[in-house]
């Protein structure tokens, strides 16, 4: 989301070589080996994307015939960075942090939609500051451009304040944490698991959660269109992968606990706290996000209320074209 001034990589082509496709009998849950070619695939810092740790770890990608590179971002604008140069093929990334890249004319498809921020995103404020409308000429850190910036926008504006009300501190997301729990910034807007490292501060709070806006943040598996034409085999061996993990997790809670938590730098007790933030979607819930609606919970609506607010609040200069941006046949041919 720009009113940043996000520094763009140098783009860098990757060379897919032969692929050998192949067709898995019906039934079966895992597919026949689709392809020798690499897909690197990225992800960052997020209690919704800590399941791909799962997949490589057992060997998940590898049973539905992949060779993935899964690459983790310590700083999520980097991935973003990363997929909207080509420097990677696919990536774990929001809605609105999407849209960006689209405003700026990267060309990004989603194939998938991993969860929905259900309070895991948090605006957290010092002790004496218990509202929003309290951060009124308060210092604020955040990482510019993502989607916690967008969260804090929508905050500032259910309170009647807008972005030039409050003082900006831009760093990221880490760095943002660290600097608050160390008493340098009044409030600061992040993600989980950066939270637990704010909410050390004595007498520190969220005073207002992406729980207070349904819908807003939902997550994705977005890929490059050049993958989804050269290759859609292994681009539904990645979305059949993901519903793979997320069944393991459930017949393996603990031990994907453990993977979770290690991946994000907690105990396995503070990583139980983020269940309740992160809603892991269903194969249905995907299906119902992707059919055309007029509310919150399709993903075309929130898409046009997102960009809309982009453009008002000058985040982006340009609307970010929708066309394309949704694709379904994926989450559509998963075996049921």
């Amino acid at each position: 989301m720009t009113v940043r001034p996000r520094r763009r990589l140098p783009s860098v082509a990757l060379c897919l070589v032969v692929l050998l496709a192949g067709v898995f009998p019906a039934g079966c849950t895992a597919t026949k080996a689709v392809a020798a070619s690499r897909i690197t695939l990225g992800y960052s810092a997020w209690p919704g994307w800590f399941p791909w740790a799962i997949a490589k770890q057992q060997g998940l990608f590898t049973r539905n015939g992949l060779d993935v590179e899964l690459k983790y971002y310590d700083n999520y604008t980097d991935s973003l960075n990363a997929l909207a140069t080509g420097v990677i093929d696919a990536n774990s990334q929001t809605l609105n942090d999407t849209l960006t890249s689209i405003a700026g004319g990267a060309k990004q498809s989603i194939v998938l939609v991993n969860d929905n921020s259900t309070g895991n995103d948090k605006i957290i404020a010092r002790d004496g500051i218990t509202s929003i409308a309290d951060l009124s000429g308060k210092r604020v850190g955040v990482e510019q451009g993502t989607v916690d910036h967008y969260l804090l926008l929508l905050a500032l504006a259910q309170a009647g304040l807008d972005q030039s009300n409050v003082r900006i501190e831009a760093m990221p997301t880490d760095q943002a944490a660290a600097a608050f729990a160390g008493g340098q910034l009044d409030a600061v807007a992040l993600f989980a698991p950066f939270t637990t490292k704010a909410l050390q501060r004595p007498g520190s709070r969220a005073i207002a959660t992406s729980a207070e806006f349904p819908g807003a943040i939902p997550d994705h598996l977005v890929v490059k269109p050049s993958l989804i034409q050269a290759h859609p085999e292994e681009v539904q061996a990645l979305v059949n992968t993901w519903f793979e993990t997320v069944s393991w997790i459930k017949n393996h809670r603990e031990a994907a606990y453990q993977i979770m938590a290690k991946q994000g730098g907690v105990s396995v007790t503070e990583y139980k706290t983020y269940d309740a933030g992160t809603t892991i979607f269903t194969r249905q819930q995907n299906l119902d996000a992707f059919t055309p609606g007029t509310d919150a919970s399709h993903l075309n609506f929130q898409a046009g209320q997102i960009a809309d607010f982009m453009v008002s609040t000058g985040l982006v200069q340009n609307r970010p074209s929708l066309d394309g941006l949704f694709d379904d046949r994926f989450v559509q041919a998963v075996p049921g």
